[in-house]
């Protein structure tokens, strides 16, 4: 591993232990020509996922992308943040478990709503007011009022 410090590529590991739900490994590193020290994490990763966007582009899967993403539609809001490290590593497992390398920007947005709606109302209408593009605050309107089955929208 190199050093983020330095460039070294010589680099010890003076710790390893499970981390995030044992999902991952945390190591920690020392560099012995800087004396940096540094934490590095290791995941299991069934497959290359592919992303298709709407515009036909493909990408691969980053998954800090999607990770950041989450955090700022959970930002300020009282979720614990294991919680959330939890709902990420379900998501992209889920993304893995789909048997095709190729996944559309559309089914990962539509995961991650359905996730993000079961946790935090406030964090799902966040995400939806981007991923669905809203343009004005009508846009907002017609979304919550979706939210609540039983109330009439006023005109």
């Amino acid at each position: 591993m190199r050093c983020p410090f330095c460039g070294n590529i010589d680099t010890q590991v003076k710790d390893s232990r499970p981390a995030e739900d044992h999902v991952a490994i945390r190591r920690r590193r020392f560099c012995p020509a800087c004396g940096g020290r540094f934490t590095t994490y290791e995941r299991v990763q069934l497959r290359d996922l592919v992303v298709i966007k709407s515009s036909g582009k493909r990408e691969d899967f980053d998954r800090d992308k999607l990770e950041r993403a989450i955090r700022i539609s959970m930002q300020k809001r009282p979720i614990d943040p294991d919680r959330i490290d939890q709902m990420i590593s379900g998501i992209v497992r889920r993304l893995e478990s789909i048997g095709d390398t190729d996944i559309p920007s559309r089914t990962i947005g539509d995961i991650v709503m359905e996730s993000l709606a079961r946790i935090d109302t406030v964090a799902y209408v966040r995400f939806a007011s981007v991923y669905k593009n809203f343009q004005a605050a009508d846009d907002f309107d017609k979304f919550v009022s979706e939210l609540r089955p039983g109330e009439k929208p006023e005109e």
